[in-house]
């Protein structure tokens, strides 16, 4: 992935951050750190990117940037490794250790060929390649040059097929799965001119013309020949040149043999399930040349033949300054892809990140919208509860009125998200609180404030000695003047009665008090309906003799004092019913009929 890609996905990760938090329930102060931790991740990110491309950079040398093509290359890229690899870019056996290490490239026309120094180093060579050259996911494969003339022990050559299994596996672990095919140079002796393709190349560019592979391709089990652009099974290339058949007959044995000794020791290796189990190679091929370099005495190949022949094989012919025939014939077997892979993946990381995204945040909203409908839910359950109650209980007045502000900061919130819209962390479709802002202001309209509990007024107290003679219950020709001062004050009003109480001294006997008490009660009862115009159920009258003194009967004053008339306003529900309320302010009864 090019550092471009790298850094947008570090930016769109931070955009997504951002709105997340702008999503979940936090208080400015959570939200505060949480943008700064995010605004870290995303310059931590920027600068990993940057390092991690130039060190991947550094991993290839210059040398091998001058002759890698441009980005707009489409034909395959293959990573060789293997010991006799070095063969096939021409690398100088006695160059010194720096430029060994170098990772040097050979172009032809049908490909592109990069060594890698060691198998160990086929992850690295990797990513490095993919980080210069991101565009070649697609076109990338592996090819594992074995000889077996140039390896002089077998456990050896298994310990280098474990380690490429394992090295692949490590590549298929970055999201990166490369074919792999396996390729050996068999030496043979010289042949005549009539038989083509068995001569060891100086000139680099020849060889691939001139070169006959057999191949055995995609797990089949019989080998094709591929020369010059055809494709041919072995018994048809024996044939088509009658001159030449004996030679190509030994040719084809020779083959065989070496194809036996890749099925012993080099293809158990990638048929094994464990681990680090392997792809199986796209092809296993060999080519025969006439010359190898390097090649070693004793090998496994001279002691395989010399158990299967009991011949001592000749000495091989030693060459050092040419390179070995390109399998060109063979790259239309990889399958590549010339996509750009690399922005295809950015864009899936990116649309795996969204929609991560987005499930917190859908996830977030309808959580905030369960506990904001649970929340307006119970305070309509209390305020409904508690409305229900005692309406003279004034505790459950108390309760109720609370509740009703609760109501009213409810439906404050929700009008506000009515007028101006939801807020991002009850929004993405998922609010649902509408109706029960209607609910809200359905209960609000029908609340009834309790009524007040009204007190009796504070009596007028009359001095019968002013109203009526001593024993009687008639009213003085000149009572009036003081029942008028005496009464301004009383208003006859719906809901209140009028009671009107009679008192007397001691001085006689009981039931004679309490009936002069009820007399002059109802005399001056009689009296202020006459002047006001107050119907009969605005009054009541009570006479209560010397029952309830207010001084010491023993002395003349306190019997005076205890001879009175008191009226008072009292609520009673349904008293003084018939009185018109719609009158205007109710008229003082002292008042009445004077007008």
């Amino acid at each position: 992935m090019t550092l471009k890609l790298m850094r947008a996905l570090a930016l769109w990760s931070g955009c997504l951050a951002l709105m997340v938090i702008s999503v979940l329930p936090l208080s400015l102060v959570d939200q505060a750190f949480a943008v700064v931790g995010a605004l870290i991740l995303v310059t931590g990110a920027w600068l990993l990117a940057g390092r991690r491309t130039s060190r991947l950079g550094d991993s290839l040398r210059l040398e091998a940037f001058r002759t890698l093509p441009g980005s707009e290359y489409r034909l395959p890229v293959v990573l060789i490794c293997g010991e006799g690899a070095s063969a096939l870019i021409a690398v100088d056996a006695d160059a010194d250790a720096d430029a060994a290490e170098q990772t040097l490239v050979r172009n032809t026309a049908s490909g592109c060929y990069v060594w890698v120094p060691s198998i160990e180093r086929l992850p690295e060579v990797t990513t490095a390649l993919l980080a210069v050259r991101p565009q070649w996911r697609g076109q990338l494969s592996v090819m594992f040059v074995i000889n077996p003339a140039q390896h002089a022990d077998s456990a050896v050559l298994a310990g280098q097929l474990r380690a490429l299994t394992h090295q692949l596996s490590v590549i298929r672990k970055r999201a990166q799965t490369l074919p792999l095919w396996v390729v050996s140079y068999q030496h043979t002796s010289p042949r005549p001119h009539g038989v083509r393709g068995t001569g060891f190349s100086r000139e680099e560019g020849s060889s691939a013309t001139e070169a006959v592979w057999f191949s055995w391709e995609n797990g089949g089990p019989f080998a094709r020949v591929r020369n010059n652009g055809t494709c041919v099974s072995v018994e048809d290339w024996q044939r088509q040149d009658a001159t030449v058949l004996t030679d190509r007959i030994q040719l084809a044995v020779q083959m065989n043999t070496h194809a036996a000794w890749l099925v012993q020791y080099v293809a158990p290796h990638f048929t094994r399930i464990g681990r680090h189990r392997a792809p199986s190679p796209v092809a296993y091929a060999i080519c025969q040349v006439a010359r190898l370099p390097d090649p070693i005495p004793g090998s496994v190949w001279q002691h395989w033949i010399q158990g299967k022949t009991a011949l001592v094989p000749t000495r091989l012919t030693r060459d050092t300054g040419g390179v070995l025939p390109a399998p060109d014939p063979l790259l239309e077997l990889v399958p590549r892809h010339t996509g750009n892979t690399a922005a295809r993946r950015a864009t899936v990381i990116g649309i795996w990140l969204t929609v991560f995204s987005a499930v917190v945040a859908l996830s977030s909203s309808a959580r905030q919208n369960t506990l904001l409908i649970r929340q307006v839910g119970d305070d309509l359950r209390r305020y409904a509860s508690i409305n229900e109650t005692d309406r003279e209980d004034q505790q459950a007045v108390a309760r109720r009125e609370a509740a009703l502000t609760v109501l009213h900061d409810d439906a404050r919130r929700l009008d506000d998200y009515y007028r101006y819209g939801e807020p991002r962390s009850l929004g993405f479709g998922l609010y649902r609180a509408e109706q029960l802002r209607i609910r809200v202001w359905h209960a609000i309209g029908r609340y009834r404030p309790p009524t007040e509990m009204a007190q009796a007024s504070a009596p007028v107290r009359l001095d019968t000695l002013s109203l009526f003679n001593i024993g009687s219950a008639e009213l003085k020709a000149e009572s009036t003047q003081v029942l008028i001062n005496a009464l301004v004050g009383i208003k006859a009003r719906p809901g209140w009665l009028i009671v009107v109480t009679g008192h007397t001294d001691a001085t006689g006997s009981a039931e004679q008090n309490l009936r002069l008490s009820r007399d002059r009660a109802a005399s001056v009862r009689d009296w202020m309906q006459r002047m006001g115009g107050i119907p009969g159920s605005c009054f009541a009258v009570q006479g209560y003799g010397a029952s309830q003194p207010i001084a010491s009967n023993d002395t003349e004053q306190g019997r005076r004092a205890n001879r009175r008339v008191d009226i008072r306003l009292v609520p009673e529900e349904g008293a003084c019913g018939s009185f018109s309320a719609g009158a205007g302010p109710a008229t003082p009864v002292a008042f009445r009929g004077t007008r």
